[in-house]
């Protein structure tokens, strides 16, 4: 049976990454790690770790993206709290057996990690990544 071990990240969704740093790093002080392109998800992402977490700024990167419709529709804000789990297949399994409305029904691979939404409709209103972290290529 599938383990949630922690809160992997708060997302942040942003117009800008370059504007939210102004408070995140500049007037917060969180320190910024790095800032990676995620071709996949049509964004750039902001890494600012705290504690065994991390806050992510995500600006979408395409016009006609499922994040840019989000922030045209809602604005700037919490996008999605994401759950670092120890077996993402097992995990998302348990969800279709109780009823859990996925976004995802198999997990999605990307370098070090594969990673699965459940839809807000499920979850009280929040969107909710799932993610496993792998030491080898999937």
């Amino acid at each position: 049976m599938s383990k949630i071990k922690k809160i992997n990240h708060v997302a942040i969704l942003v117009e800008n990454i370059e504007d939210a740093l102004k408070f995140w790093r500049d007037s917060l002080g969180l320190e910024l790690d790095h800032v990676e392109d995620v071709p996949s998800q049509a964004s750039k992402v902001a890494f600012m770790p705290v504690g065994e977490g991390e806050v992510e700024l995500v600006q979408p990167t395409q016009a006609d993206s499922g994040l840019t419709k989000y922030l045209e529709k809602r604005g700037e804000g919490m996008h999605h709290l994401c759950l670092e789990v120890t077996d993402i297949v097992g995990k998302l399994q348990e969800m279709k057996e109780k009823g859990v409305q996925l976004i995802n029904q198999e997990p999605i691979d990307l370098p070090g990690r594969r990673m699965a939404f459940i839809h807000p409709k499920s979850a009280n209103g929040v969107l909710v990544e799932l993610y496993e972290i792998i030491d080898e290529p999937v």
